[in-house]
């Protein structure tokens, strides 16, 4: 039999490498010469880039950027060997890279994110996947813009500081020395959210207080974004507030709509399709796939979900082995699964079953293989 390992990192214990290479273990354990083909998998958020590079080699490129704040930072993207980028905007602006006590989502800009695109750009890359999980902006993605070239002017003729807090003085943009190159590029957004820019569903009031806004904070900063929009239709021509992912990072998905002209598309899709996955499918008798829990979320645009889905097109069986698997989440897809396996039941508290979770994943995979496959 032909395998195929396509696993997404189970959050806090195994990166997606590593996941596979345990279920890899587990099978050579009841077959040792079975043919196994590894591809670890993402959904273009945290890790997105770390993950493309174990599973599909390319080229890894620092660059140092502005963080959020504004200050210096190193951030890494990598450049596959068909010349494609992939970007993760958690690298450049993620929240991550602030401690709880300077997050000051008011003035925290896209900025650096624009540069990553830029020097992709640079280097020649026309194709350009961006993922946009884990922002620590509200900015509409302006930030991004000013550092491709767009100008942001208040009534007075001054330019805009940094920050979804300024916007509100927003009079005019000015986009006549934005990177002519973005016209011959495809930008692909990898976004799995569908909230639109602004409202009570939009960026400010869902995310908003994560990145550390107080209720007062998060009406300004709607209020603003909704006038951006404003603006960015009167200048641009453009409407784009209600799309669906408009507000996902803080309204960067916008922002990369309107002045890059992205396109938004379910991050596994732009993972499996950059990897090929349909190809690789061919000749292939079953494949395993997991991440660190099952639930009723998986089905939105979660790796486990985007695998099932390619898979079920060529009648090729998958199981699912995650960390934990509800009850929800396992009526969800009915039989759609030759399998679906936890490594760890209830009992079982989480920081151990995290702790020990490459012997339990190895231990669970031989065990499922060795019932479906070793009778």
């Amino acid at each position: 039999m032909k395998y195929l390992i396509a696993t997404d990192s189970f959050k806090g214990s195994l990166t997606s490498m590593e996941a596979a290479e345990c279920v890899r273990e587990g099978i050579r354990r009841v077959f040792p010469d079975a043919d196994i083909r590894m591809m670890p998998a993402a959904d273009g958020g945290e890790g997105t880039v770390t993950t493309v590079l174990a599973g599909m080699g390319g080229t890894a490129v620092t660059e140092t950027v502005q963080d959020p704040l504004g200050r210096p930072t190193q951030a890494t993207f990598a450049i596959l060997d068909t010349g494609e980028a992939v970007i993760e905007m958690a690298q450049a602006s993620g929240l991550l890279l602030i401690d709880p006590a300077e997050r000051n989502v008011l003035s925290a800009s896209t900025y650096g994110t624009g540069q990553l695109i830029r020097k992709a750009l640079d280097m020649n890359c026309r194709k350009i996947c961006i993922g946009i999980g884990g922002s620590a902006t509200n900015d509409g993605g302006a930030g991004m813009a000013q550092a491709l070239g767009a100008r942001f002017f208040a009534e007075d003729g001054s330019e805009l500081p940094p920050g979804g807090g300024a916007l509100g003085d927003l009079a005019r943009i000015d986009c006549a020395q934005l990177d002519p190159r973005l016209r011959e590029s495809e930008i692909l957004v990898m976004c799995d959210v569908n909230n639109p820019l602004c409202g009570p569903e939009g960026a400010s009031h869902i995310y908003g207080p994560q990145k550390g806004a107080s209720p007062d904070m998060i009406l300004r900063l709607d209020r603003n974004l909704r006038h951006y929009a404003d603006i960015v239709e009167k200048e641009l021509s453009i409407s784009a507030r209600d799309f669906p992912g408009a507000g996902a990072a803080g309204g960067l998905g916008m922002g990369l709509m309107c002045f890059t002209g992205a396109r938004l598309v379910r991050g596994i899709d732009a993972i499996l399709d950059l990897a090929a996955f349909d190809e690789k499918l061919n000749g292939i008798d079953v494949v395993i796939t997991g991440e660190g829990k099952l639930d009723h979320q998986t089905m939105r645009g979660k790796v486990i979900f985007g695998v099932l889905e390619r898979c079920e097109k060529q009648n090729i069986p998958v199981i699912a082995i995650c960390g934990r698997v509800t009850d929800p989440g396992r009526q969800a897809f009915g039989k759609r699964f030759r399998a679906i396996v936890a490594t760890a039941d209830e009992t079982v508290p989480l920081e151990l079953a995290m702790k020990n979770a490459k012997t339990l994943l190895t231990g669970t995979t031989e065990r499922i293989i060795r019932k479906l496959y070793a009778q």
